[in-house]
């Protein structure tokens, strides 16, 4: 964080595979570390309430098994990074911040009723190509031995591209006399990078399990059930089985779920059933503090108390 990415040598930071790259794009460096703090908060967010909470890519670049051997978790994290990167760099570009990128292209068609195209739209187009420049590097520079996971790596990182692409969208901005919208200006804006970790989610819950064999003339990634439907460009894919992520493995990357809170009350993944796979766990009592009676004061400010309320806690065994 606090490196002067204006300063080209700052590049050697980097694995070796990204820095010439680096050096030829030094103003981008700004927007990747974004987009790398971005993946890290979204996936520990969308994964807060499972028993594999994401908690291991604090220590990303160096990644432990569970994100290295090829697993489901793995195929998430390669492709919120890419879409993130993607998203950064396009968003940079409409924002200004990118001497050698403006705008997305004008777009020719109908915006809608009494819409006009103008704003700044994202680049998407800038963004795909020097992200993808920038996520792809580390994969593509894999040791020799390692082919499947360098191939399942590259399709999952395309996958987290395309939702990211699928998402832009006609955005518009109401203009008139007490909002009437009487005039709207549109542009073409990608969706938020919650968004598109949510579908990556969906996208990870239904994952297909695949083999890297040769069909034909060449190796490619094929579904390891007889019976699963073949992989497309919008699927993720994954090799090995994850393991149960409940007891303590350093081997797997599994951390267990030990002293972790739990829902008495759900039946979802947080449930204290599921999280806690089924040891049970410990109920005890807080006294939290809040704000409270909160009031609008004349004029401007909104003026609260201060609240204690006792609240049940149940963490796992």
């Amino acid at each position: 964080s606090g490196v002067a990415w204006n300063q080209s040598q700052q590049c050697r930071l980097l694995g070796p595979e990204q820095v010439q790259l680096c050096r030829r794009n030094v103003e981008v460096l700004p927007s990747i570390v974004r987009a790398a703090r971005r993946t890290q908060a979204l996936c520990q967010l969308a994964f807060a309430d499972m028993r594999w909470n994401c908690s291991s890519i604090q220590r990303a670049p160096r990644f432990g098994p569970d994100l290295l051997t090829g697993t489901r978790e793995a195929a998430f994290v390669y492709a919120l990074a890419a879409a993130a990167v993607s998203h950064g760099i396009a968003r940079a570009c409409a924002s200004g911040e990118l001497p050698l990128c403006s705008c997305g292209p004008a777009d020719h068609g109908d915006p809608g009723p009494g819409g006009r195209w103008g704003g700044c739209g994202d680049n998407l187009s800038y963004g795909l190509q020097l992200g993808a420049a920038f996520a792809d590097s580390s994969a593509k520079a894999s040791k020799p031995g390692t082919h499947g996971s360098k191939a399942m790596n590259l399709h999952n990182s395309a996958v987290g591209r395309t939702v990211l692409s699928d998402s832009l969208d006609t955005k518009c901005k109401c203009h008139g006399v007490s909002g009437s919208c009487s005039v709207k200006t549109c542009w073409k804006g990608l969706s938020s990078l919650d968004e598109i970790a949510s579908e990556l989610k969906s996208k990870y819950l239904a994952a297909i399990k695949v083999s890297y064999r040769l069909v034909g003339p060449r190796k490619q990634l094929i579904p390891k059930e007889m019976d699963a439907r073949p992989v497309t460009e919008a699927d993720l894919v994954y090799l090995i089985n994850s393991p149960d992520y409940c007891t303590p493995n350093l081997q797997l990357g599994s951390l267990g779920t030990q002293d972790r809170q739990c829902n008495r009350s759900s039946a979802g993944s947080a449930s204290c059933e599921l999280l806690c796979c089924g040891r049970g766990y410990n109920t005890y009592t807080e006294e939290v503090e809040e704000r409270c009676r909160c009031r609008y004061r004349w004029c401007c400010a909104v003026v609260c108390r201060t609240c204690r309320r006792r609240v049940q806690r149940h963490v796992c065994k």
